[in-house]
């Protein structure tokens, strides 16, 4: 199972220039598509002058979720170069927004294809990429009679506790690499009087 994948670590800037028009591009990592749309509506708010907000954004680990705008432009002259440069480096959940100023010459679609490329090629080379897991997320219900156990099992194979509760009854969040949560799932269903669910996460 491949639970690991290619993202950035931060958001990235640049500015690239042609003939005129100003091509400001912004790179950032994302995990839903409400967030991408929010950076969307911030760079439009902050460049209410601009002409065009040509992106493209990926999200996940197969090749159906993802988005492209060529926002007023030609067809296809914006988002799928930007989306070109998102794939030649093998990234996802991530979000790339390009902001024009038109500078009064008109660059042809040629030109735009060449300009949007280069300002997504650019903003990429400015950011940082980093190798990420897929975590599954697990809540644990239990006593605390049975604390001891599930206690040591976390500890013996490092599981990762993300919160806990203890009041009348005990309540863990645990994480784990996807490619592990068989055997920890495992683990658990030999604890008596232990109940727990699989949290639905973005990753």
């Amino acid at each position: 199972m491949n639970d690991s994948y290619l993202t950035l670590a931060s958001s990235s800037e640049s500015i690239y220039k042609e003939k005129g028009s100003k091509f400001l591009a912004f790179a950032f990592p994302i995990h839903s598509e409400e967030e991408f749309k929010n950076q969307l509506l911030v760079l439009k708010k902050n460049h209410h002058n601009a002409r065009h907000f040509c992106y493209a954004y990926k999200l996940g680990l197969t090749d159906d979720n993802y988005r492209y705008n060529d926002d007023g432009e030609p067809t296809n002259s914006a988002g799928i170069p930007i989306y070109g440069q998102i794939l030649s480096k093998q990234i996802t959940n991530v979000g790339i927004i390009i902001v024009r100023y038109f500078g009064g010459t008109k660059l042809g679609v040629g030109g735009l294809v060449s300009a949007y490329k280069t300002a997504a090629k650019e903003v990429l080379e400015n950011a940082t990429i980093i190798e990420k897991t897929v975590q599954n997320f697990y809540e644990l219900y239990f006593d605390y009679e049975t604390m001891p156990e599930v206690m040591q099992v976390i500890k013996q194979n490092q599981f990762h506790i993300e919160k806990q509760v203890f009041e009348t009854t005990c309540f863990i969040e645990i994480s784990i690499r996807q490619k592990e949560a068989l055997h920890l799932e495992a683990l658990l269903l030999k604890i008596d009087k232990l109940t727990f669910k699989k949290v639905e996460n973005n990753f």
